[in-house]
Formats: C-alpha cells, structure tokens, sequence
C-alpha cells in the first residue's frame, strides 16, 4: 500500500518542467518525421481532392494513428470530382526535337490514346471581339498558347544581385509593359483569361498551352483546367518561351503532346479525425489542425505534408508522454482546404459541441519554417491564455515568436479560420517563409527535399506543448472578443468574419 501510495504521489505531482522535457526528448531522439514525410508524400503524394491518392492518404493517416493507439476514423462530409492524373509527354517535333517540361492540369482530359501532334498559334492581337471571332477558325486543329511571354526567367533578387540599377529597372519596365499590354490583348478579345478558353475549345483547338511561372527558377503555379474535352497543359517557363519565340518569328512550330487522364465520376471526400479522450474535462476539445490535401504538381510538401506530419507527429509524443489528457484532443486532418476550407468548415457544421466547447485549436499550414507568428485572432482574454501556455515552451522555439494581442481575426487562408468564424479559439502558427509564396506554395516543386526538418521538429514540440498546457489549464478560454480596429483600406470599423458553408458536391 505504501509503495502505490508514492508511485500515485510521484505521477500526480509530476511538474509542468518534467512533462515538456519528455516531450522535448522523444521529439528529438525518437522522432518519425522523416519517416512520416516519406510515406506520406514520396509513396502516396499527392493528394488532389477526388483523386485515388487523397483516399490511400486517409486511410494511411487512419493506420498510422492506430498504430500509435489512438483511435482514427476517415469521415466523409461530401463528394468530388473524381479524377486520377496519368502521364504527360510533351515534345517539340519542328523545327528541331526537344523533349519539353510540362503536365496537364489538375481534371484536365488527356489527349487520345497516341498523342496528337499539331502547330501551335498565338492569341491575336486585335481591335475588337468581332476580330476575335473572325480569327477563331485559325485555332483549329492547333495548339493555342494563351500564357504571356515572360522577358527574364530570372527573379528579381537575381537581377538585384547581378545588374546595374539602371538595367534591372529598364526590365522591371519593360515587363510591366508586356503585363499591360498582354492584359489589353485578352480584353480586346471580348473574353476573359477564363472564357477564352472555351471559346477556344469551341472552335477546334487541339490543346491549350499556358506557362504560370512562379517567379523563381524553374517552377510555376499549378492549378486546376478548365476545358471540358482537350488537354490543358503546363509547360515551363524555359520550353513555354522557346515555343512562343518560334510561333511568333513564323517558324511554324510543331508539338507531340501524349496526355493520359482518368475521369472516375463521383467520389466521396474525407476528413481523418483522430481522438485521445479526456479524462476531467472529457467534452472540452484542444484541436491539432492541419490539411490534408494539396494541389498535384508537386507532392504537396510544404502545402500541407509539414503541417499534416507536425500535428501527427504532436499528437503521437503526446500519446506517449501524457496518454490521459484532461481535455479531450482531437487531430483534424481537411480535405478539400485548397477549394475553400471545405473540410473544416464541414466539421465546423457538423460538430456543434466541438465548437461550442473548444478549449484551442492549433492550425499549421504555410510552409515548412519554423513558427515565428502567433496572433491572438481577435479574442479578448488570448494574451492571458497563450501567453501562459507559451511560458512553458521552451525558449529556444518561443524567442523566434512574434506575438500580437489581441489581434485581429483571419478571414480566411486556412482551416483556423473556420473556427474563428464560429467565435472559437483557433489560432495560425505561422511560420517561416523559406521562399514559400515563390518556390513551394502551389508549384511543381513543392516535393520532400524541400522540408526543412530541424524547423518542423520545432513545430512539433511547439505544438505539443501549447496542446499539453491548454489541456492542463484549469480555466476554459473566454469567447470575449475584443473591439476591431478601424480598416485603414475603407476607413470603417472591422467586423468578426462570419462562418460559410461548405462545398460538399464540388468539381462539376
């Protein structure tokens, strides 16, 4: 009896100081991140919505979870297009053979089984829409590219480092001429940059071609087609601007472009909830949030693999360490965040007594850096409540911290901003750019050899010890909002965003 009575004293009286050192050593000694990375996007990838992939990733998160003992469930909250990408082979035939870097884009159709080689043929510049339409017979049976040819392939901070002033001026000119005047070519067609393309298809093009550069070496936006019966493809800044060059000077380039895709109708859309219950508050919820999908032209590393590998990872130190939390907490992995939030604002809908008893949620989204902004987001009481939880974390990760109280609530961008939306406590760790919005965030380089792991092993302690303290604290976050500022853009007051629907029957 003595001897339970001290191991029972010694367990209850383990410090806040003994817990984040715990958590600290198996974050670093232990940690499975790499592997985590691995699997999750050099073995799945990944992760469109309605492709064959975001369902292996669901039911991958699910296993791994249970694995770790923790009970995970995929639950589905609507429906998508479905689609699976398939191989795309671009080659210039004439005037020379070069083999071309490009992809269609996400729900584009491919192209017939062998390929269609054909010219290719540039928007026209002309006066009016009448002009426009007159020209449209020469789209047929053509190759038709409707991207701007881009001056430099170098970014800005290379001219910077490389030009004389006067040089990278006259460029900087020079391209914000060619933006203008490529802007007043769409326009003078009478269309949009959206609805020549059907206009295009309508008339017989073959295919469309578009380079979305990114604004960095070798990488461009990839984003979603919009034909309904030809390819749309993606081709690099270097091979777009050497086809443009050849179209434009009459050499009458040719192209082979083989594109394979599958159109797999309806298919159901998830979200990976995973849960380690409470023991004293059991119906307060903390919250690990992240998405899950991703966009597919690269394997969604940095947008949203780091945050999804972060918060599983928080989540299994903690299940090692504090396996009987006060508060319940929950691991939401979205789907569907890069069409609008649907995922969490699904969940937001669906689970009112989540929401109405929120203790925090912590959202982790843009990038692999490590989390240097945390922003009260509009709550009155958030300095008291964070601040107290971040005492606790170590101060090799709080000293990059920059934090703003109250703040102001986020409108959008990720999945906290469903909750917030509600008038729950959801809060972005933001995180170090590492040349995120140019090089990673949506482009074709957004792969594994990217992540910057010492920064998401940051995160990850970071995460796992604000969720340890707000499960520990013995007071429930207050909803107080605190009173917005004037919006220096329209000269009137902010307003608390309010919450939307979900798009549960998407890509029509």
């Amino acid at each position: 009896m003595a001897v339970f009575v001290l191991t029972s004293t010694m367990a209850v009286a383990q410090t806040t100081e003994e817990v984040v050192d715990m958590i600290v050593k198996e974050a670093n000694e232990n940690s499975h991140l790499e592997k985590l990375a691995h699997e999750l996007l050099d073995v799945i990838g990944p992760r469109l919505v309605g492709t064959p992939q975001q369902l292996k990733a669901h039911n991958w998160a699910v296993d791994t979870f249970k694995e770790w003992g923790i009970e995970a469930e995929k639950k589905q909250f609507g429906e998508w297009r479905g689609w699976e990408r398939g191989i795309t082979h671009v080659d210039l035939t004439h005037p020379r053979t070069v083999t071309m870097e490009g992809m269609i884009l996400a729900w584009s159709p491919g192209t017939k089984k062998n390929g269609v080689e054909a010219e290719t043929v540039i928007i026209p510049e002309v006066e009016n829409k009448e002009e426009f339409e007159a020209w449209l017979k020469n789209a047929k049976g053509k190759y038709v590219l409707v991207s701007m040819h881009q001056p430099t392939g170098r970014p800005d901070y290379n001219w910077e480092e490389f030009a004389t002033e006067e040089s990278f001026e006259k460029m900087k000119e020079e391209r914000n001429a060619e933006s203008r005047a490529w802007r007043e070519r769409i326009n003078n067609t009478g269309y949009n940059s959206r609805t020549i393309i059907a206009a295009l298809e309508e008339a017989g093009a073959v295919g469309i071609i578009q380079s979305r550069w990114s604004s960095g070496f070798g990488v461009n936006k990839i984003f979603s087609s919009s034909t309904q019966k030809i390819p749309t493809v993606d081709l690099s800044l270097e091979d777009y601007g050497l086809l443009y060059r050849l179209t434009e000077y009459g050499d009458k380039p040719k192209i082979h472009v083989k594109a394979t895709s599958k159109d797999l109708g309806k298919v159901e859309t998830f979200n990976t909830i995973a849960t380690i219950p409470g023991t004293e508050k059991p119906d307060e919820y903390i919250v690990l949030s992240a998405h899950f999908d991703s966009w597919d032209g690269g394997t969604g590393a940095t947008d949203n693999g780091t945050g999804s590998i972060t918060m599983m990872e928080a989540a299994r130190i903690l299940k090692k360490v504090y396996p009987n939390p006060k508060r319940t907490i929950i691991v939401g992995l979205w789907g569907s965040e890069e069409q609008g939030l649907n995922g969490s604002r699904a969940f937001v809908e669906d689970n009112p007594e989540v929401v109405d008893n929120l203790q925090a949620l912590f959202n982790q989204d843009n990038g692999t850096g490590r989390v240097v902004r945390l922003s009260g987001q509009g709550f009155l009481h958030s300095y008291e409540f964070l601040g107290r939880w971040l005492e606790a974390v170590p101060n090799d990760i709080s000293r990059h911290i920059e934090t703003t109280f109250p703040g102001t609530p986020g409108g959008g961008g990720s999945d906290y901003a469903s909750f917030v939306a509600a008038g729950a406590p959801g809060f972005s760790l933001s995180s170090l750019s590492w040349s995120y919005w140019n090089y990673t965030w949506h482009t074709n380089r957004d792969t594994y050899d990217k992540i910057v792991f010492d920064d998401v092993r940051n995160n990850a302690i970071l995460t796992a010890v604000l969720t340890y303290m707000a499960s520990e604290d013995p007071e429930t976050f207050p909803r107080d909002r605190a009173v917005l500022p004037i919006n220096r853009r329209t000269g009137e007051q902010m307003t608390w965003p309010t919450p939307r629907s979900a798009n549960r029957n998407g890509g029509n």
